[in-house]
Parts: C-alpha cells; structure tokens; sequence
C-alpha cells in the first residue's frame, strides 16, 4: 500500500518528533591522564534558556575536575602509569514536562583510581516562566523540617526503596525508619532523596515525585541504583493550589535503567 504524498510526509515528521534528541558534548578534553565529557540532551533545545544554563553549569564542573587532574598529573606522574587516566563524564538528560516545569536528570560518572568508578546521580526542576532553576517547595503547603509534609513523604519514600529492595532479595529492616541505610531518608526536603517531577498518563501533568538514589545513597554500592516513584495521590492533602494545577493522572513505573 502507498501512502499520498501528504500522508508520507506527515508520517515522516511525526517519526522525527518521536525519534529522541540527540545528546550535544559541550564540552570534552582527551590527554594523557584525563578523559572528561560533559554532554546536553537535545530535546531541552526547544525550552528558552535551559540547555544554555546546564551547558554552562556542566562546563563548571568540567573545568574543576580539569584543574584537579593537571594538579595530580603534575605532582606525580607516577599515579597514571601503564595507561592509568582520570574519567569524567557529565550528561543532562530530559526526564519529564508538567505545564510550565522541566524535568531534568544529571548523571555524573567520575573515576580517579581506585576499586570502581562512582556515579551520582542528581535532579534539577526548570521554571520555563522564571527561566530558572527552582525547588519544588511551592508546590506543598509546608515544608518544614520534620513537619507534617516532610514526614509524610520520608515515609513514603522509605517505604517504596524498602520494597524494591526486598525485590531485589535484600535484607531490610522491619521498620524501614530504623534501617541502617534507609534511616538516612529523613523529614527534610534535602534528605528526602534527589527528586523531580514523574511524567504522566494525563497531558501536561506530573503523575508524582520520582527520587533518584545513587549507588552508596540507600545501600552498599553492590546494589546499584534505586529509582522509586510516589503517586501524587499518596500526599495529595500536603498539596498547595500550586501543587494540585502541577499533579494529575497516573505516573509510570521507574525505567530499570533509570
């Protein structure tokens, strides 16, 4: 069967729309004893503002991490023999859109000797109004530490990282709250874990908080990552009006590779 002119063409953008961004390096170095690259998704092109703000940002970070290897290349050759390097690697990556906020995951990979490399894993909101990064504080009517809200979602949030883990077969305690690893979730919006709004069935909605916990975060580095999701029904009473315009539907599951 052929397809008019019109439909083809139609069917063809449709699939460029679809196909993902790729990645733009906006920075890299290769010498010797260091190997570093930072890289921006694409896709955060179309929001005014916000890949120019992580490019500069990431080439920050590029350029300490710079400085930290010429400093130990010159005070001792010697720890980058037999083809011995420093890695650096930044990446910028579009997670989600709810109205006017951008979701953004950053993933730091960096390895200066050692058993293994580490990897870190962040998250950043964008306010396309404000065109700045923001916090989601607004968006609960409190946020004091240990208040009613942080509370709630350090329960939440402890709660979901016990379960996968114990489908992942790892020992947890009880009392996810007394666990050795999992009390470090605590009722404080920077304790809580690097969260970031979770996409959603419903157009232009957050279907909840997704937290992202690096390697060492909530368990030992063995375990690897944890990515656990919270619907936004689950605290929908801690909400502020900002809030509820920001939440709705239902959020997927976390990607494995997340």
């Amino acid at each position: 069967m052929h397809l008019p002119r019109t439909a083809a063409a139609a069917a063809a953008a449709l699939l460029i729309a679809l196909a993902p961004a790729a990645a733009d390096t906006v920075m890299s170095a290769k010498t010797k004893y260091l190997d570093l690259k930072v890289e921006v998704d694409g896709a955060l092109k179309s929001t005014p503002g916000l890949f120019e703000n992580l490019a500069t940002e990431g080439k920050t970070w590029g350029a300490a991490n710079r400085r930290d290897a010429d400093k130990a290349w010159k005070q001792d050759p010697s720890d980058f023999s037999d083809g011995r390097s420093w890695g650096f690697e930044r990446e910028y990556s579009l997670f989600s859109t709810a109205g006017r906020y951008v979701g953004v995951l950053r993933r730091d990979y960096a390895f200066t000797g050692g058993a293994h490399p580490n990897t870190v894993i962040d998250t950043i909101l964008w306010d396309t109004q404000a065109k700045k990064q923001v916090s989601v504080r607004p968006f609960f009517t409190e946020t004091a530490d240990n208040g009613p809200t942080m509370r709630a979602l350090a329960t939440l949030i402890r709660d979901a990282v016990a379960k996968e883990k114990k489908a992942r077969d790892v020992e947890v305690a009880a009392d996810p709250a007394k666990d050795e690893w999992l009390k470090e979730i605590a009722p404080s919006l920077l304790k809580l874990g690097p969260l970031v709004l979770a996409p959603s069935n419903e157009p232009g909605k957050s279907g909840g908080l997704s937290v992202h916990f690096s390697p060492y975060a909530v368990g030992p580095y063995a375990e690897g990552l944890y990515t656990v999701v919270i619907p936004w029904r689950t605290f929908a009473q801690y909400l502020s009006p900002e809030g509820r315009a920001v939440f709705g539907g239902e959020p997927p599951p976390p990607k494995k590779e997340d």
